[in-house]
This record gives structure tokens, sequence and C-alpha cells, in this order.
């Protein structure tokens, strides 16, 4: 019976330290959310911006090319389709990684030629690879915020390699998104070629002030740069709307890790204490016992 209690103890003090390091966890989570989120809301500002300019381009110039003039489209890069699907290095986030997977190879059957794809994460690239799909290059999920920077500046930059930023080239970004009501919900955006609606609103879009806007200068670099801006802008967000997602799904998993763990710590103290009043009653009885045997052995 001692034995028995003390492995108990054992398992009731595991358990404590298991709940310990998933309470830190949780609260490791909770915190990155707000960063990753405040760096989404941060952004917002400089994405109208980028916005504005383009419409400004799109205002002057109308159905503005992207190329400059008089330079032909290469033809590699007419019918060139790439995407980058972001993902988790990390585990403890359950369906995070098979969800975006699995909808971002449900989109890509739709489409008239196989895409080239970049994962970000290990995870997501072993699920897409195990499907069958084209990979051409994996990124490290970046960590904190000040990281996404130059890990968007490494995307633009194979992506920039690989296919020229011209009419025909198509680049897609799936990721997951915070959602109310639901910790997130998969995104696909195309970022490349550019909608032909979302040009005409945006050049239908109204000036904040009374002056309006000229672009001086060279118009196809001026719109090539805010292109690249825009590019950033979008690759940015997506990456920290994904990592807010993965941060909540883990925190929600932690969650359920914390009620499990309550529960059974509840149970092992249960068993513990009966275990231990039993041991108790066993020994007074054999006291009892003995001082009665005594007893009548006086008398």
């Amino acid at each position: 019976m001692s034995d028995t209690i003390a492995s108990l103890g054992r398992q009731i003090s595991g358990a404590g330290d298991l709940q310990s390091v998933v309470r830190t966890m949780k609260a490791v989570a909770a915190s990155s959310i707000g960063q990753y989120e405040k760096s989404v809301r941060a952004l917002s500002d400089y994405h109208r911006t980028v916005e504005l300019g383009l419409g400004a381009c799109f205002r002057e110039k109308g159905n503005l090319s992207l190329r400059a003039e008089g330079t032909p489209a290469k033809a590699k890069d007419a019918h060139a389709i790439s995407a980058v699907v972001f993902g988790s290095d990390q585990g403890l986030v359950g369906q995070f990684n098979d969800v975006v997977a699995t909808f971002a190879v449900r989109t890509f059957s739709a489409l008239s030629v196989k895409p080239e794809i970049w994962t970000v994460g290990e995870r997501v690239h072993d699920y897409l690879a195990d499907s069958g799909m084209q990979l051409v290059g994996q990124f490290a999920v970046p960590n904190t915020v000040e990281a996404i920077t130059p890990f968007v500046g490494k995307i633009l930059m194979e992506a920039g390699e690989r296919h020229s930023l011209d009419e025909g080239a198509e680049l897609y970004l799936f990721y997951n998104r915070p959602a109310s009501g639901s910790l997130y919900t998969q995104v696909s955006q195309r970022l490349l070629p550019l909608d032909e609606k979302w040009r005409d609103n945006l050049a239908e879009r109204p000036w904040p002030s009374g002056n309006l806007p000229e672009v001086i200068g060279d118009s196809i670099t001026t719109l090539q740069k805010l292109i690249s801006e825009y590019l950033f802008v979008s690759i940015f967000r997506a990456c920290a709307e994904s990592l807010a997602s993965e941060n909540a799904s883990r925190l929600a998993a932690m969650q359920r890790a914390d009620n499990n763990i309550s529960e059974l710590l509840e149970e092992l103290n249960r068993t513990f204490h009966h275990l231990r009043q039993s041991n108790i009653d066993e020994e007074l009885f054999d006291v009892i016992s003995g001082f009665e045997a005594l007893n009548g052995e006086a008398n």
C-alpha cells in the first residue's frame, strides 16, 4: 500500500509540473497573439498609403502595364504560377497545418497549370509533399514580429529570381486568418496579376484631400515600386495573421491540455487521499487490535 501511495505522489507531482509548463505555454501563446495582431493593425495605415499611391498611378495612366514600354514578356513567365503556403514548424497546434494544406491542394486542383510552391514551416511542407505537389522551396517560420520583415524579403527575392513580376506571372498566398466565432479560417489570396476590378476600384477611390495627386517622373518605375510595396505589405500581413492563428490554435490546445490535467489531478488526489485514509484506518485497526490483545492478556 505504501508503494502505491508513493507512486501516486510521484504521479501527482509530475502532473503538477506538466500543468505548470502548459500554463506557461498558454501565457506565451496569448502574448504572441497580441503582438502579431498589433503588428497587423500597425501595418494598416501603410497599406492604405500604398493603395492610395497605386490608385493615383492607375487613375493617371488607366490600364497601365507593369512592364517598361517595349519590354516583351518572357515566355516562361507567361503561364507561371507560384504559391506560398503558410504553416508551422512546431506541433501542439491541432489541425492548423492539415486544414490549410488541404485547402491549398483543393484550390490547386482547379488551376490549369501545376503551381510551384514555397512552404513556410516543416509540417505543412510534409503534407504537401505527400500530396504530390511541386515544391520548390521551404522557409522557416519567423518566431518574432521583428523576424517577419527579413523573412518577407527572402520570399520576394526568391519569387523575383524565379519569375519576373510581369503581367503573366501568378502569385498566390494560402494561410489561416483569425476569425471571430472560431479559431481561424482558410484564406486564398491572388497577389499577381493584379485583379482588374481591384485596380478599377483603387483608381475610382476618392482622394482624401482637395489636391489631386500627380505622378512625377517615370510612371512605370513608380508603379513597379508601389507594386513591390504592395507585395511586401500583403505577405507581411499574411505571415502575421498566420502566426496569430497558429498561436490561437496552440492556446486552445493548451487550454484543453490544462483542463485534462486538472481532471487527472483531481482523480489522482481523490485516489491518493482514499488510499491514504485506508492506510491510516488499517494502522488504527492494528493499534486497536494490539491494544485489545494486550488488555486481554493482562486480565
